[in-house]
C-alpha cells in the first residue's frame, strides 16, 4: 500500500494532534482539580485493561509463527495467568511463564 507524502503527513499530524489534545484535557483542563470518585474508581482499572490487550494478539496471532495459534503460547499464557492468579505475584507468574515457554517450545517445537 502506497500512500502520497502529503497523505502521510497529514495523517502523522493528525494523530499526533489528537494524541496530545486527548492528554491535555487531562493534564491541562482538570489536571489541578479533584476528580470525581466514580472516576477514580474506573481509572484505577486502566492498566489492568491495557496490559491483556498489549499481550493478547501476541499469543493469539504470533508472529514467531506467521500468526497462526501455537501451543507452547497458549500453554504458556494459560500457566501464567493461573500462577498470577492463585499467587498473587506478578513477579512469580512471569517467571513460570517464561519457563514453561521456553519448555514448551524445546517439548512441543
Amino acid at each position: 500500500m502506497s500512500f502520497s507524502p502529503t497523505t502521510l503527513w497529514i495523517v502523522i499530524l493528525s494523530v499526533g494532534l489528537g494524541s496530545y489534545l486527548m492528554r491535555f484535557v487531562f493534564l491541562g483542563l482538570i489536571g489541578n482539580r479533584p476528580l470525581p470518585p466514580w472516576l477514580l474508581r474506573h481509572l484505577r482499572y486502566t492498566g489492568v485493561a491495557v496490559l491483556p490487550a498489549l499481550i493478547a494478539p501476541l499469543i493469539l496471532w504470533p508472529p514467531a509463527t506467521g500468526g497462526t495459534p501455537d501451543p507452547a503460547r497458549m500453554l504458556a499464557a494459560c500457566i501464567t495467568l493461573a500462577v498470577g492468579y492463585f499467587t498473587r505475584n506478578v513477579l512469580l507468574a512471569i517467571l513460570a511463564g517464561g519457563v514453561s515457554l521456553y519448555v514448551g517450545l524445546g517439548v512441543l517445537g
